[in-house]
């Protein structure tokens, strides 16, 4: 299923003689899920067929993993005045986190109810 992008994307693709660029925007969609060997995501645009664009990316786990510690010591680096988007990261780091401790028929009675519905609509 695809999400509608919420903010914007930019992606490049350099190769020795040629420079692929696009942006998305929130009138584009995206879709991520999980396989047996990593994260997908692919960004989807809305033009015209002659004119759609689409990125798939593929990334297994170990690599995956590295670039969120990678991230996370990015995070730690930065001056207190850059940090307007730290609150966003957290919620959505917090509700990865939940849904890779949890299982679905666990007890979930110790969540927070915020906590609780993010999750909930992650099992969805």
């Amino acid at each position: 299923m695809t999400q509608p992008i919420p903010d914007n994307a930019e992606i490049a693709v350099e190769f020795p003689d040629k420079l692929y660029a696009a942006s998305f925007e929130r009138t584009d969609r995206f879709r991520v899920h999980l396989d047996k060997t990593g994260v997908s995501l692919t960004l989807f645009g809305t033009n015209p067929p002659d004119a759609r664009k689409s990125v798939h990316i593929h990334l297994h786990y170990a690599l995956f993993s590295e670039i969120l510690q990678k991230l996370a010591q990015t995070i730690l680096a930065f001056p207190p005045e850059q940090t307007a988007h730290h609150d966003l990261l957290q919620g959505a780091v917090k509700t990865l986190y939940l849904s890779l401790i949890t299982n679905p028929g666990d007890d979930i009675s110790t969540l927070t109810p915020e906590e609780e519905v993010r999750l909930l609509h992650i099992l969805e």
